[in-house]
């Protein structure tokens, strides 16, 4: 799977990504970034980007020619099975779901916003979807353009060593993960659960898939409802 991220600060990448987990995957190109510098496609000899808004408000606004060059750049290569999104805070949240449905395409251009915003011009002409990583601002489209891609990058074949590891995680099937544990077995007056040194691993997958639904009853009931929905008569 290839990435092409468009940003003003094309020096905030790899960043993260190439650390860890992802930064395996990247080494052994199980994954691609590509890097776009969206002021390269500027006009004029200041290498500005922005104007101020029509009508008057606070900030600047990335004019839409700029980004259609940029745009017209990123995807000359003419892959067929790619999906261009634009990060902000005022697009659809990014859950699971959305994460499983974006790594089924061979190439994902990230758009990410700054200042004020893009002209609204240029995503409607694209038809380009917007997402966001929570409802919360920030500085800019980068940070959870990283995010998005760490999360994509593990649902990759070979990126992580344990198959099992994506089964457990949090958000799978709409469950928060089960309470973990490790040596030494009692920290602190603090004892781990009989249960999960029993041995018998039919106590403690029920163990776990309790805790599980407990935790997300309390923590996220949002989710909870999403999972009786699926499970029906299971609570």
């Amino acid at each position: 799977m290839k990435f092409k991220i468009l940003t003003l600060f094309p020096e905030m990448f790899p960043g993260p990504l190439a650390h860890s987990i992802s930064g395996k995957a990247l080494s052994k190109k199980l994954f691609e970034i590509e890097v776009i510098n969206i002021r390269d496609f500027s006009d004029n000899k200041s290498n500005s980007v922005d104007e101020k808004p029509f009508g008057g408000g606070a900030g600047m606004i990335i004019k839409p020619d700029v980004m259609q060059n940029a745009l017209d750049y990123a995807t000359k290569d003419n892959i067929k099975n790619k999906k261009i999104i634009f990060l902000s805070p005022g697009g659809q949240t990014v859950n699971t779901d959305v994460v499983n449905k974006l790594v089924t395409f061979d190439e994902l251009v990230i758009i990410c916003g700054r200042y004020e915003g893009i002209d609204e011009r240029f995503l409607k002409y694209n038809a380009i979807e917007e997402y966001s990583i929570g409802d919360f601002i920030l500085s800019g489209g980068e940070i959870p353009s990283i995010i998005l891609i760490d999360t994509c990058v593990r649902l990759i074949p070979e990126v992580l060593g344990n198959k099992n590891s994506l089964k457990f995680e949090s958000f799978q099937n709409h469950l928060l993960e089960y309470p973990q544990y490790t040596k030494p077995s009692n920290w602190k007056g603090l004892s781990v659960p009989d249960v999960l040194l029993s041995g018998n691993h039919k106590k403690i997958s029920d163990w776990r898939l309790i805790k599980s639904i407990e935790k997300t009853k309390n923590v996220r009931p949002d989710l909870y409802k999403l999972y009786c929905k699926k499970n029906k008569g299971e609570k």
